[in-house]
């Protein structure tokens, strides 16, 4: 059966576990429809609207043509509806059982499943009409009159929807694949488990807005989506399919092989050898399709206009090489139809891309981003990310990622609270410095940092520094943040403070929290727990963090807490699940990126 559970949302100041900062007044929604024909983004939406509106007609004649075809077998007049042996054992292994049954029963095909493996295809179709019909109905809300934060959750949402109802169009076509070996399970996994975070993202830009209007129309379209994707997600890995541990103890798993080959190079075969050597190719040897240059010697004076020049679904790599200089644009964003693009800076602090949004803009920590990146296969090598609004104005992203086998190489992430957002998919860092306060690296991605300089800095008085806070919501997803062979430091400012201030590797911002620290130096700011609650015992048994074989100061495991959900890794069989081959499945991709990696666990 399924339940209920509390989560708290992410606090906007101190990472005191008693209080939080209190949210901005909102004035209340109203629902006075003022259309505005000369706003792009609306006419954009309209569109989007009208696209959905012709797929859901077009589904919904397949569904009720299906539907006359099986209404007789599942609906006898007088007799009430029972679910077939299939659809019970399935159901059983789900977080929510009794939807489970109940979506199911109304869907055509479900009945005719022999086994519960029958029903992955039928189910994640299931789903994925339940998000198309979301994002046509909420995209119908576009021209009702808003409040500026109220406008950013809900384009948040339509944006996020939108982004949903493409993995799971992948994830239907890859079902069906899976078992001839044309698909890979974790492509699957990881769709799922994204279009779960982007409903748990979409929810949250409503929260602190008053009750009524907009938030209230968008509580109705997305309705029972989550639980939904979860049952998708637990049906899938209960197939034999998915290859997740759920956060326990490894037994009697069969591990991935890592080639000798691996071991040597810089990045993991999602990469092919072209792009590594791009990566590794000086700037001068680089031939670039697209040239930013504030003083006009390039194609481009702005980044926004050659995002808006690099074309659209692209199988080739695009390369945008943006010349030394300060960059700081509106809405800079790379979406999700711009895939294979490659950005190359002049070096760290020289490209410097920068914006100063946070919250208190009124809009969403989503939103707050000085860049963004959601197409796959987003490279970034040799820039600056910088969120400069600074301690005192809590949430301000300096870099969000949300692109699946996304690279971030040689760069350099500056903020202070919420400054690298690693939304979701897979997601590879090496060689690149994060700068922050509190839960500075956040977000529910598969993601692996490597060799990389984390950096605590002083952030306001009576806050405590975290330096993560991830948000896997459900134990099926397979996400997590894992720091392999890199360096924990504090900034000068914040060594000056001689210990007054705290600074701990992480708290669990949702109830399957997952976390390692591998083979890495750990400075002697870090506190003797290690790790901070968040809300008093909230996931202290469901969460997963683990720390393996960590040198340094910081690093003495004595005085770690002793939470159900955290462990001291001892078995190195354990530990390999959090690299790259293993945990971001790296060595089928990032090898063609061309950046260096460590598949396994050995320097």
């Amino acid at each position: 059966m399924g339940y209920e559970r509390l989560e708290p949302s992410k606090s906007s100041g101190s990472v005191a576990t008693t209080t939080t900062a209190p949210s901005p007044n909102l004035s209340q929604v109203s629902t006075t429809s003022q259309p505005d024909n000369t706003s792009p983004r609306r006419k954009k939406l309209l569109v989007s609207s009208l696209v959905v509106a012709f797929a859901l007609i077009l589904a919904a004649a397949i569904f009720a043509g299906v539907r006359s075809q099986v209404k007789s077998s599942q609906h006898v007049p007088g007799l009430a509806r029972k679910p077939s042996q299939a659809i019970s054992k399935a159901c059983a292994l789900t977080r929510f059982p009794e939807l489970c049954v109940d979506s199911l029963m109304d869907f055509p095909g479900s009945l005719a499943a022999s086994s519960p493996k029958d029903l992955i295809h039928v189910t994640v179709n299931m789903t994925l009409h339940h998000f198309s019909q979301a994002l046509y109905s909420s995209s119908s809300f576009s021209f009702l009159d808003m409040p500026p934060r109220v406008r950013s959750a809900y384009e948040s949402c339509v944006e996020l929807l939108d982004d949903s109802v493409d993995a799971l169009s992948r994830a239907l076509s890859s079902v069906v694949s899976v078992s001839g070996g044309q698909t890979k399970p974790q492509d699957v996994m990881t769709w799922l488990s994204s279009a779960l975070t982007n409903h748990d993202t979409c929810t949250e830009g409503f929260d602190g807005v008053g009750d009524g209007g907009v938030k209230d129309q968008m509580t109705d379209a997305l309705k029972n989506l989550s639980e939904l994707v979860s049952n998708c997600l637990a049906i899938f890995a209960a197939s034999g399919d998915g290859d997740d541990f759920a956060g326990v103890p490894i037994q009697n798993r069969r591990l991935l092989e890592v080639g000798g080959g691996d071991r040597n190079m810089k990045f993991p075969r999602w990469t092919k050898r072209r792009e590594r050597e791009l990566l590794e190719m000086p700037v001068s040897q680089i031939q670039a399709d697209i040239i930013v240059s504030k003083d006009g010697n390039g194609t481009c004076k702005t980044i926004s206009e050659a995002i808006k020049k690099a074309p659209q679904h692209s199988t080739r790599r695009t390369i945008i090489y943006v010349k030394a200089g300060r960059y700081e644009e509106k809405n800079l964003k790379v979406g999700r139809k711009k895939i294979n693009l490659m950005f190359v800076g002049d070096g760290k602090g020289k490209t410097v891309i920068s914006g100063g949004k946070s919250i208190f803009d009124n809009i969403t920590t989503f939103h707050t981003a000085s860049f963004a990146a959601t197409g796959a296969g987003f490279i970034a090598r040799d820039i600056t990310f910088q969120n400069w609004a600074g301690p005192e104005k809590h949430q301000a992203v300096a870099l969000r990622v949300g692109a699946d086998h996304a690279v971030i190489y040689r760069c350099s992430i500056i903020g202070y609270q919420d400054t690298l957002y690693v939304h979701s998919n897979r997601q590879f860092f090496r060689e690149c410095d994060i700068y922050g306060t509190v839960d500075f690296i956040f977000g529910n991605a598969a993601v692996v940092l490597q060799n990389c300089s984390i950096y605590a800095r002083k952030p306001m008085a009576l806050q405590k520094n975290t330096i993560t806070a991830q948000n896997r919501k459900d134990p099926n997803q397979n996400t997590g943040i894992s720091i392999h062979a890199s360096r924990v430091l504090a900034t000068p400012d914040l060594q000056a403070t001689n210990g007054t201030t705290q600074t701990y590797l992480g708290r669990p911002w949702k109830l399957y929290s997952r976390t390692v620290y591998m083979l890495s130096y750990i400075g002697n700011h870090v506190h003797t727990r290690g790790w901070l609650e968040w809300n008093t015992t909230f996931a202290l048994d469901t969460l997963y963090y683990g720390e393996y074989l960590n040198t340094g100061p910081g690093s003495n495991i004595s005085q770690r807490v002793n939470w159900p959900g955290y462990r001291v890794i001892n078995s190195t069989a354990e530990a390999n699940r959090f690299t790259v081959s293993e945990f971001i499945y790296g060595s089928s991709w990032l090898p063609s990126t061309g950046v260096s990696f460590l598949a396994g666990l050995n320097l």
